[in-house]
């Protein structure tokens, strides 16, 4: 019985604690934007403007959740659902600290991995039953461009379970008490942030909905909560990438002084920081840019560190 509640307590805090860093980073984005690029970011409604994420939210919650004539309707209202699902499940296997994870599993980075890829039935299926132009181009966009970069994701992390010699989180962040991943997998480190990118859909590599292009991409029909899912799925997203690359590359809660889930939270903001950083700084490349240097250049990198990976550790247990 007390295995069951503090399971409970468990999944309840892990989804109340993603749910407020999604919330609170939806403001922390605007002040961060707006110090970079030099103007005002939120300042209105409340101490510092935080009472602008209670704002957005009661307008989220208030407005016409409008379903256009033309749409697909059942595959029109579970899109939205099923990138929700897929990203907090993925909470699941990311351990925040030494006892602090929902499922302990020995496939945990299979389980993200395979959830990740589910993921990209959301925003297809939002572009195609929206029965329009440009949520359609939009889709074709986000499955090309996701479908390529989960390749080369998974590629960048056969290097850390190398080293590691596991698939399980919790023995990937023991793994690195010596030194973290970053440094020896750097190459990997390096092509997992940029398909992080891809798959968080955020600039510079926001293609499936560029504004200036596409109105709003896969959904451009979508208003009200269901509009409002995926605006929240996105920056739940980021909190997930981060947390993962907290986990596999920056040595998880390990750290002097404080205790281990200040560590987590801490490098986990700074990588969240790192992404709010990018969108204020870089600009968006070409779709065909994009997919070139994905298949070009990140796929040869990939496949290189694998070998290279191999083949040291072959060296070092060769007697």
């Amino acid at each position: 019985m007390n295995e069951i509640i503090k399971m409970a307590v468990t999944v309840v805090g892990v989804l109340v604690a993603v749910l407020t860093a999604a919330s609170l980073l939806i403001w922390g984005e605007r002040r961060l934007l707006s110090l970079w690029q030099d103007r005002l970011g939120p300042n209105r409604v409340g101490p510092l403007g935080l009472g602008q994420v209670v704002a957005d939210m009661i307008k989220i919650f208030t407005k016409e959740d409008r379903t256009p004539p033309f749409v697909d309707k059942p595959l029109f209202v579970l899109a939205p659902a099923i990138i929700m699902t897929t990203t907090l499940l993925s909470f699941a296997v990311v351990c925040f600290a030494p006892g602090i994870v929902v499922a302990d599993l020995n496939v945990g980075l299979l389980f993200f991995l395979g959830l990740s890829a589910m993921g990209v039935y959301s925003v297809v299926l939002a572009g195609w039953s929206s029965n329009s132009k440009y949520p359609l181009l939009g889709a074709m966009r986000a499955a090309g461009q996701m479908f390529g970069y989960e390749v080369f994701m998974g590629l960048s992390l056969m290097g850390v379970v190398m080293c590691a010699g596991s698939f399980d989180l919790r023995e990937i962040v023991l793994a690195q008490k010596r030194v973290w991943f970053c440094v020896p997998q750097v190459v990997g480190f390096v092509v997992f942030l940029i398909a992080g990118f891809a798959e968080t859909r955020r600039l510079p590599l926001d293609l499936p909905e560029t504004e200036n292009e596409l109105v709003a991409g896969y959904h451009t029909e979508y208003s009200g909560m269901k509009f409002g899912m995926f605006y929240v799925g996105e920056y739940v997203g980021i909190v997930l990438i981060s947390s993962l690359m907290t986990v596999l590359f920056f040595g998880g809660w390990l750290g002097p002084w404080l205790p281990a889930p200040a560590w987590f939270c801490l490098k986990t903001m700074a990588i969240v920081c790192f992404f709010v950083l990018c969108r204020a700084t870089l600009m968006r490349p070409r779709y065909d840019q994009l997919m070139s240097f994905g298949w070009k250049v990140l796929l040869p990198l990939s496949l290189a560190n694998v070998l290279i990976t191999g083949a040291v550790i072959l060296l070092r247990r060769a007697p």
